[in-house]
């Protein structure tokens, strides 16, 4: 392999592995602090592609699509745990994974009924469809680099709301003591429906910058499903940091591993796990 052809790679790892974090955050929020196993959270990246195709369809323009996109994914979330999930936190883990099953079934059911089996494309906005050059035959997508941009200040911006507000600390003191954060006279419902509805935001919003390089199909949620769940296990379930740092070993693992040994890279996410699973039962970081 050659340097240009390594940068290349190298540059895609990271970026799968920061587009992956997004979804992951989102996974980690509900399932490490809220206690929610939600299996559904690979439909909302789905919803959130197929909500970028059919809002670029309205607008023109993927970047009016992701403005109306967010709010619109974000109030859907805070819905659905109005209507459903707010009485699954004192419920047991079977009946959640029974719900969020169901939930997937009926996400594809409509997806099919509204969009059809086909597989749909999204253009990328004008002023990013260039490519940068590094060599006379090899160049790199200057789109893929602004997801990679994106996705860091994301990262940096949710480090910040956990760590650095407010909003963070309840969040933190109620994922240890729902009970006690309620007897000092904090409204922890309101607080989980916000940690809710800015996880499936947060899942839908990879769905949508992921669209124009993915293209949109059915199921296209359930293996970003599978991948997240071992991102929030190797980085330390609740833990925001430790999902950034697995989801990029994740990437570098799965697209190192598709170049150098195809045959085997199907197993290469699982190696990695279970190799940081002997060394760290608990994950890299732990909860925060």
């Amino acid at each position: 392999m050659d340097l240009p052809t390594f940068l290349i790679q190298l540059l895609n790892a990271v970026q799968y592995g920061l587009l992956l974090f997004l979804v992951a955050s989102g996974l980690t929020l509900i399932f490490g602090i809220m206690g929610v196993i939600n299996l559904a959270h690979g439909a909302f990246y789905m919803v959130g592609a197929y909500m970028a195709f059919a809002l670029t369809g309205l607008t023109g323009n993927l970047f009016y699509a992701i403005l109306l996109g967010i709010p619109l994914a974000f109030a859907f979330g805070a819905l659905l745990e109005w209507l459903l999930f707010a009485h699954l936190y004192k419920r047991d883990h079977l009946e959640q994974v029974l719900l969020t099953y169901g939930l997937i079934l009926i996400f594809e059911e409509g997806r099919s009924l509204l969009f059809g089996d086909d597989v749909h494309g999204v253009d990328v906005p004008a002023l990013f469809a260039a490519s940068i050059r590094l060599t006379d035959t090899l160049s790199y997508p200057v789109y893929r680099l602004v997801i990679s941009a994106v996705c860091v200040a994301l990262a940096a911006g949710l480090f910040v709301l956990i760590r650095r507000t407010r909003l963070g600390m309840v969040i933190r003191a109620g994922s240890h003591d729902r009970d006690m954060v309620q007897a000092l006279g904090i409204d922890i419902d309101r607080t989980y429906r916000i940690v809710f509805a800015l996880g499936v935001a947060l899942a839908a919003f990879a769905g949508m910058l992921a669209a124009p390089v993915s293209s949109v199909f059915p199921g296209m949620g359930n293996q970003v499903l599978i991948v997240s769940f071992v991102v929030v296990v190797i980085g330390g379930i609740g833990s925001i940091w430790g999902a950034l740092i697995a989801s990029l070993v994740i990437g570098l693992a799965d697209t190192f591993g598709k170049v150098l040994v195809p045959e085997y890279a199907g197993l290469a996410v699982y190696l990695v796990m279970a190799m940081v699973l002997l060394w760290r039962p608990e994950g890299i970081f732990r909860r925060g």
